[in-house]
């Protein structure tokens, strides 16, 4: 990742200013600085996560929708040890998907709505989590299906299928960075996913403004973002 990257560039730079070998130390820091410039520069952000989130549309209708066995919701984060009401409780990531999943399941009239997620540590599950969320926004409770074992993209694939069996038509909610490789993953099971992207984080051109040229935190974590699914893809290719 972009930050601890250029703070090693910077800490190896410091050290050979310290040391009889100044030009080194210099372009090192330099390096390092115009990395986390280039990072945090939303112009970079956008041309490397753009192409991830456009790969596929956002649904606003239900045509098209026939034939579907489920609406899928991938994990993210949740923090339940925060107390603070359930939509606090998840992170900005998991609200935005589980949030589509749950609008999606009112559009279609959907009566399977599956919430993936298991825990990354050795509390609550994200379906948990999920589950008191989709009730609050409506969803009646018996409709809802829980994977509270998968840890990441490729085993919520294959609890999936188990559940469905192969050949099944679903609905896929993720973040649209991810959705790419999301993708992937369900077909490779033999799943038959219809993609929903949602939680889009680059701008379009038609939005720049004056800030639009400014390095930002946002920015940086777009570049984040981008280069953590180009890495997953990369990896995806190796594996298989």
């Amino acid at each position: 990742m972009p930050l601890p990257i250029t703070l090693i560039l910077l800490a190896l730079g410091i050290l050979l200013l310290l040391l009889p070998r100044r030009r080194s130390g210099i372009a090192l820091c330099a390096g390092g600085f115009v990395l986390l410039f280039l990072a945090a520069w939303p112009p970079t952000a956008n041309r490397l996560l753009l192409p991830l989130e456009q790969s596929y549309p956002a649904i606003t209708s239900s045509q098209g929708l026939h034939g579907i066995y489920a609406i899928v919701v991938l994990g993210s984060a949740y923090y339940p040890e925060d107390r603070q009401g359930i939509f606090s409780e998840l992170s900005e990531t998991a609200t935005v998907r589980l949030a589509e999943g749950v609008r999606l399941f009112h559009l279609t009239g959907q009566p399977r709505l599956i919430l993936s997620g298991g825990s990354r540590s050795d509390g609550k599950p994200v379906s948990e989590g999920y589950r008191q969320g989709a009730k609050a926004l409506g969803v009646p409770g018996e409709m809802i299906f829980e994977l509270d074992t998968p840890r990441d993209t490729a085993q919520e694939a294959i609890a999936t299928q188990a559940l469905l069996g192969e050949g099944a038509r679903v609905v896929l909610v993720t973040s649209a960075s991810h959705m790419p490789r999301a993708i992937r993953h369900f077909e490779k099971v033999g799943l038959k996913p219809v993609a929903a992207p949602t939680h889009h984080l680059a701008n379009k051109p038609s939005s720049k403004h004056w800030q639009y040229w400014l390095p930002s935190a946002d920015a940086l974590k777009m570049s984040e973002r981008a280069l953590y699914e180009y890495m997953g893809r990369v990896s995806f290719f190796l594996d298989h």
